[in-house]
């Protein structure tokens, strides 16, 4: 089965965006500027990627408020690619939407909503996921942090808080995986795979992404790597509100999120030497001519 015949309800799973995804994305676009001519957007835009999350969406809007600590919030649901009436609810609950025609993955989906928020003027750009998981009542202090410029980029740490989630499997990749990082990076992390996120809108743009699903550890690695402040603060990870998860069966999903790890730490790496190596070339080109 090619990835154009998939059933519409599976989602995209690939370590690879599909041929076709600079087109699905900039047709979005395109009809998204049709709908919000003159887009002004808040300071803080909180992003939501949502695939059939129809049952979901509303109630998830509905818990955010329209302002945090007094930035005010714009929301932003990018569906990818739905079956179901997710962009319908998602624009009865307040929410601007931008609809994929097809589904290709989450990392797909949250860069094209980073990039409506950068060039809609946000300051702050928060993620949350589609299905309730994640607490928005977080997300005051992680603004503080920021608005105290406290760190770049906050992360909501189950293991700091707690979870829900029985899946013993799952929460046991969820602490390997922080160690893991953590000694590649040389930083203290607990929490790798969060949805509940929130961030600089530069560092979006900054932070060089290209996994379509497996994105936290490729975002978070990089801006890492690159010098950005992560702080994390304690956040509960609670029951999905209905349905089921899109991330797939845990061995599978453990091994491309290790795959995506690995390559993207040994991206960054490469790009980091490169980078000195060229500094200090430069010093060395220049140092004998001031004397």
């Amino acid at each position: 089965m090619s990835r154009r015949e998939k059933p519409a309800d599976v989602s995209y799973h690939a370590l690879r965006e599909a041929p076709d995804t600079a087109q699905v994305t900039g047709t979005a676009l395109t009809a998204f500027a049709t709908t919000y001519p003159d887009l002004k957007l808040q300071p803080l835009v909180v992003v939501i990627a949502a695939f059939n999350e129809a049952d979901n969406i509303g109630a998830v809007l509905d818990e955010v408020p329209e302002q945090i600590l007094d930035v005010p919030v714009s929301l932003l649901v990018i569906d990818d690619g739905s079956t179901d009436r997710t962009s319908d609810l998602a624009q009865s609950h307040g929410a601007l939407v931008c609809t994929l025609s097809a589904n290709r993955g989450h990392g797909v989906a949250l860069r094209l909503g980073y990039r409506i928020a950068r060039e809609g003027g946000a300051r702050y750009i928060a993620t949350l996921d589609g299905d309730g998981q994640w607490d928005p009542a977080d997300l005051p202090g992680m603004v503080r942090i920021l608005e105290a410029d406290q760190a770049d980029f906050a992360i909501g740490s189950r293991q700091l808080g707690q979870t829900e989630n029985t899946d013993l499997f799952r929460n046991a990749g969820v602490r390997f995986f922080a160690l893991v990082i953590s000694a590649l990076t040389r930083s203290k992390i607990t929490d790798t795979s969060s949805g509940l996120r929130l961030m600089r809108a530069e560092l979006t743009g900054t932070v060089r992404q290209t996994q379509p699903q497996y994105q936290t550890s490729e975002l978070l690695i990089g801006a890492l790597l690159q010098g950005y402040r992560v702080a994390e603060v304690p956040t509960v990870m609670r029951q999905r509100l209905s349905g089921e998860s899109k991330k797939g069966r845990n061995l599978a999903y453990g091994l491309r999120y290790a795959r995506v790890i690995a390559k993207t730490y040994l991206r960054e790496r490469r790009a980091a030497d490169k980078a000195q190596s060229a500094l200090l070339q430069e010093a060395a080109d220049t140092g004998p001519a001031g004397h």
